[in-house]
């Protein structure tokens, strides 16, 4: 009878999360898990709400390695802070680091879509072979054009975007090997009848000078070191692959330095999802085997303010992960940074993230986020009262003069559609732990760096040894002065 004195079993498919909060039943969940083999959601995507420090990455890593364990391969198209790069390393798989002085993602490397695309031709698949060409000359248009808005703070004329698209073909026709963006640069710069066709100079030099000379100037500062740098200019130190859990480490990039998060944010989500795209054309070819991906977005407020074009880029991928055979986490703190974007569409854009996902996971929250939140998610009183109580900071513990664990750390509440939410706590297993310390850089440092040729003192692990040998060395030197005296 009503209200259910004894729940129901907890969902049993997918990645073991943790505990049912009440009865203790273990909870299992993955957007991957539920939307393929369950059936319990729609889309296959979870949103991740939640104030800092009360775990919402170990939430998601638990996820990503517990879905690498199930063969769904872990994707980081960007970790800002770093959180995932140990946890990739863990799991055998690809960590790629990017930056100024750090790395090169070359926008215009089709990456593997010239080798798939023999291998398609050759297995007689000529309309897939077309496919992968098409969608590796519309990601490089898209990531040019991209690029020179952020650095223009607006987007390229209709008229620069038909030059860049047929430079590109003219391009892809002269160039031997993977062209750079100064290989772009100077088929603009030369003039080929082709590209002068649609920049409509009707036969004048200079007109054609005077239509291309700011996309030129936009195209010499990204490639001699402006703004943005060199990162995109150079070809690609460490390309990705397809079989492997990947991070792009972009954590050097400082959070003042936007428009570089945003240019470099684009590239990598571009570079990654090409690769899926490649990767499910090999599959629907029956060349390689069917490969599911878990896309993390972590820290998606932080890219969602980056610049131009993010909310857009976004919204396509929350719409399509389904049909290109991914999984999608996206995480944020609250609806607050989701709304707090300048324009209402983008605003309204953003809440559509969190209505869109298959689940919503959320944590501690304040009071001020509830009436937003349900305008998304359906929460009944009983819910909003739970999330607020995992809000609060740990309670000061004058005895060890420490603060103690806050009460929501590791507290989730997973919501689908209007059904009951699932309250869970996370437990972390001793080999995990390693790899959800987001906190290295304030731990206390040996007092002795690693030993080297120079001095192999150093490195001892008995540092009080060493100070005493010192001094005992020391202190007899003195005696023997002395005696000497």
């Amino acid at each position: 009878m009503h209200p259910f004195s004894v729940g129901t079993g907890t969902p049993m498919i997918g990645v073991p999360l943790g505990l049912q909060l009440f009865t203790g039943a273990t909870v299992c969940a993955d957007p991957i898990s539920w939307f393929q083999d369950a059936g319990l959601i729609s889309n296959p995507s979870v949103f991740v709400l939640g104030l800092p420090g009360l775990g919402k990455s170990t939430l998601v890593r638990r996820m990503a390695a517990g879905g690498a364990g199930l063969g769904n391969l872990p994707l980081v198209l960007g970790d800002l802070k770093p959180d995932y790069v140990d946890m990739i390393r863990a799991l055998g798989g690809q960590v790629i680091t990017l930056g100024r002085g750090r790395g090169h993602l070359n926008i215009l490397d089709p990456g593997e879509a010239t080798a798939a695309a023999e291998r398609l031709r050759r297995a007689g698949k000529e309309k897939e072979r077309q496919m992968v060409l098409a969608d590796a000359h519309g990601r490089r248009q898209t990531m040019v054009s991209a690029l020179l808005t952020i650095l223009r703070k607006e987007p390229p004329s209709a008229r620069e975007e038909s030059i860049i698209d047929r430079a590109l073909t003219v391009l892809d026709e002269r160039n031997e090997g993977v062209p750079v963006l100064g290989d772009l640069l100077r088929v603009i710069q030369e003039a080929p009848s082709e590209v002068r066709a649609v920049a409509l100079d009707r036969g004048d030099d200079e007109q054609y000078k005077r239509i291309t000379e700011e996309l030129e100037a936009s195209l010499i500062s990204l490639t001699t070191g402006g703004r943005l740098g060199e990162v995109f200019s150079h070809h690609t130190d460490v390309p990705m692959r397809r079989d492997l859990p990947v991070v792009y480490d972009v954590s050097s990039i400082d959070d003042s330095d936007t428009d570089m998060q945003a240019a470099i944010l684009l590239a990598c989500w571009s570079a990654g999802f090409g690769t899926v795209n490649i990767a499910n054309a090999l599959a629907d070819a029956g060349l390689e085997p069917r490969r599911h991906y878990l896309v993390v977005l972590d820290e998606l407020w932080r890219a969602l303010r980056a610049g131009q074009g993010m909310v857009d880029r976004v919204d396509a991928l929350t719409r399509l992960n389904r049909q290109r055979g991914v999984g999608l986490a996206m995480i944020s703190h609250t609806m607050s940074d989701l709304l707090a974007l300048p324009t209402e569409s983008e605003r309204m854009k953003a809440r559509g993230f969190v209505e869109r996902s298959g689940m919503v996971i959320a944590g501690g929250l304040p009071g001020a986020e509830m009436p937003m939140l349900t305008s998304a998610v359906p929460l009944s009183r009983a819910e909003q009262e739970l999330l607020t109580s995992w809000q609060d900071p740990g309670a000061w513990d004058s005895g060890s003069g420490r603060e103690s664990e806050p009460p929501g750390r590791g507290k989730f509440l997973i919501k689908v559609g209007g059904h009951p939410g699932i309250p869970l706590k996370v437990e972390l297993i001793e080999s995990e732990r390693a790899i959800n310390d987001t906190n290295k850089l304030w731990h206390a440092q040996a007092p002795f760096p690693e030993p080297d040729e120079s001095n192999p003192v150093i490195g001892l692990e008995d540092a009080a040894k060493v100070a005493h040998e010192f001094d005992t060395e020391s202190h007899s030197a003195a005696i023997e002065e002395e005696g000497a005296a």
